[in-house]
């Protein structure tokens, strides 16, 4: 159904492709990303780049200007790698794309393989495909970031019910219709949260093969690793939270709830042999985490419950992205 929806998305008389590029003082780099870009693909009619800056201070804009980018989004000030993310996504879906290509500014991803990542979105095959860079064979990884990666792409494989196997990677397409339904609530990277939500959301994803070009600088999404885990973590959990409350906190509230019966249970196993102490601070304990095992039950209902108001949010919300997105078609298809 996913697929037959934005099928008439894709196969239009006129198909655009807009490749997006998140920027934040990139001027050092953006000259060689940008003319590596892909200015004919087969099957494609009209390719156009745009740059989302996230509030640079150095010359990116003027980099952007004089090399044409057809599109330039520039943020007040630096509100991170996921908001940009969706500024790029908004912007693009105005300017009437059929396929959105995300690729980071440092050159990290070979733009030739643009062509691979959009032919399953062009044949229907998927909304979304992500790029699999080849993780084993990129000297400047060391091994303890390859080990993350690998176990960071395995938890996100089995709480979105996908199969993808590099979460991380930045490289990805998306049909006009998975972009319309995407949202992202971080403000630390959209990777692993718009892959929950497409496994979430019914929305088909895949991965391919990609390759990788030498490191221009050091990533600034992985200040330490410490840090990074921290926050890829939490990410998960809000992201998975939102989308299963009643679910995650059925889980959480069965740890203290349990351990309360069996502190409940023991107590009353005392009581009745007749013994002379009291064991009053068990029952306390056995009550409290009872009580917040149950607490913890009825906050997943409550969540549960206003998960349907969210997605008559993300109805209209996915409708207004229709409307704007039709009428710019319309208005450029006469």
């Amino acid at each position: 159904m996913a697929l037959a929806l934005f099928a008439k998305y894709v196969f239009t008389e006129m198909t655009k492709l807009i490749i997006q590029i998140p920027c934040f003082n990139e001027e050092d780099a953006l000259p060689a990303t940008l003319s590596a870009l892909p200015r004919k693909i087969p099957g494609i009619d009209v390719i156009e780049r745009l740059i989302v800056d996230d509030g640079s201070t150095d010359k990116t804009i003027e980099i952007a200007e004089a090399y044409g980018v057809e599109h330039i989004v520039k943020l007040p000030q630096n509100f991170g790698l996921a908001r940009a993310f969706m500024a790029g996504i908004e912007k693009a879906l105005d300017a009437g794309a059929d396929v959105i290509v995300n690729t980071d500014a440092d050159n990290q991803y070979c733009a030739d393989d643009i062509v691979t990542l959009i032919a399953p979105v062009l044949s229907c095959h998927a909304e979304i495909v992500i790029g699999t860079r080849p993780i084993n064979d990129i000297d400047h990884f060391s091994p303890i970031k390859k080990c993350l990666q690998r176990f960071g792409s395995w938890v996100v494989r089995n709480i979105s019910g996908t199969n993808i196997t590099d979460a991380p990677s930045g490289f990805r397409a998306f049909s006009a219709e998975a972009a319309m339904r995407l949202n992202v609530f971080s403000d630390f990277t959209y990777t692993l949260e718009t892959i929950i939500e497409a496994g979430q959301r019914g929305i088909s994803i895949i991965s391919v093969p990609i390759r990788t070009n030498a490191p221009l600088r050091e990533s600034r999404l992985i200040k330490n690793i410490p840090s990074y885990i921290l926050r890829s973590i939490l990410t998960i959990l809000r992201i998975y939270l939102y989308y299963q409350p009643l679910k995650m906190f059925v889980i959480l509230g069965s740890v203290p709830f349990t351990v309360g019966v069996l502190l409940g249970a023991r107590y009353l196993f005392l009581f009745f042999e007749g013994t002379t102490r009291a064991h009053t601070p068990s029952l306390i304990l056995a009550a409290i985490l009872a009580l917040t095992g149950i607490l913890l039950w009825m906050s997943g209902l409550i969540g549960d419950l206003q998960s349907v108001n969210r997605k008559l949010l993300e109805d209209i919300q996915l409708n207004q992205r229709r409307k704007r997105y039709n009428a710019y078609r319309i208005q450029h298809d006469r």
